[in-house]
């Protein structure tokens, strides 16, 4: 359930009544927006008789609201959020561009990625230290050791960085790491998902391999229910019947998802296609969809990359990618 205030309520006004829906067990959820505050009900809102909210002379409506996803639903939070990391934002009209190695590999190879694609234009600097891999057999990554290598490039660029986290034992390892991916394979992880809900930590929360679009954002809501608001939604592509691509790329989701939520949305098209010579058409289309950021995986030598190296540019096609996407944002904020 949601209440729309009337404009010019005073503080008082507006504090007495939230104490009021608290202790009714209720947990209150405020928005305030330019010309009104929307006050988002959670819990047993049966206990409330909505007739007898709407009848408050500072309340102009109720609404209840029929999608199970709360925090995260647009009802409860009319405007864009903007997510703001280390200089980098996301949201509300910020484009965010992420770029880096699939996996760290050593301390030049991270730093010199780092480097180059800052020149660029790149905001933030990804790179895996924990491997999920479908073998058991491939690199794994650089694990501990790998994250101190990202925090050496972080130091030496500025740049903030995100990495993978793959269980809820490593989270103290992530204090120097800015932005915490939660990857496909544990989007249902509700257990780390819970934890990760009770840090200050931003989350990139990625869309499983075979998910849809209402499960991402109830494992979204999953955060938001601990208290971490700090969320950015990546679609990375879902798994359908097509061979030619590893995943298909679903650019649909971005504005449902603006429909849907407050939450920024960002596009990841390496995972989506696998091969490097459709990233840059489908990063275009990403971002001409009205995406609040491209995250692409960048590799100073794609040939002999430990980990996904066929669907990494270049830091030279990067830059060139770059310059086109601006020119994209250009052209549709016309």
């Amino acid at each position: 359930m949601i209440a729309v205030l009337k404009h010019n309520v005073s503080e008082e006004q507006k504090i007495h009544l939230i104490s009021w829906l608290k202790s009714q067990g209720l947990d209150v959820h405020i928005s305030d927006g330019k010309d009104y505050t929307v006050l988002g009900l959670v819990g047993d809102t049966g206990k409330i008789d909505p007739e007898l909210l709407a009848s408050l002379e500072i309340v102009q409506t109720v609404r209840p609201v029929s999608e199970p996803y709360k925090k995260c639903s647009r009802k409860f939070h009319p405007d864009d959020s903007v997510i703001t990391v280390g200089g980098a934002s996301f949201g509300g009209g910020h484009f965010g561009l992420i770029a880096g190695p699939c996996s760290v590999e050593s301390r030049e190879q991270v730093t010199d990625i780092a480097q180059r694609v800052k020149a660029a234009g790149a905001t933030v600097l990804r790179g895996g230290a924990f491997k999920p891999r479908t073998s058991p057999y491939d690199f794994q990554g650089l694990k501990g050791e790998g994250l101190k290598l990202l925090s050496e490039a972080k130091k030496a660029t500025g740049l903030p960085i995100v990495s993978e986290i793959m269980k809820i034992e490593h989270l103290e390892l992530f204090e120097d790491v800015d932005i915490i991916q939660i990857g496909a394979r544990n989007m249902q992880n509700f257990e780390l998902l819970r934890e990760l809900g009770r840090t200050n930590k931003t989350i990139l929360l990625k869309r499983g391999l075979a998910n849809t679009i209402k499960e991402l954002l109830m494992s979204a809501e999953y955060i938001c229910a601990g208290g971490n608001e700090n969320i950015i939604l990546c679609e990375r592509g879902i798994r359908t019947y097509e061979t030619l691509t590893r995943n298909t790329l679903d650019l649909s989701c971005v504005p449902v998802l603006h429909e849907l939520t407050h939450l920024p949305v960002v596009v990841d098209p390496s995972h989506a296609t696998g091969n490097s010579r459709y990233v840059p058409s489908m990063a275009l289309a990403a971002a001409a969809a009205g995406a609040d950021g491209i995250m692409v995986e960048v590799h100073n030598d794609p040939l002999h990359a430990l980990c996904d190296g066929a669907q990494s540019l270049t830091p030279e096609q990067f830059a060139k990618l770059a310059g086109k996407i601006n020119s994209v944002r250009q052209v549709i904020a016309e």
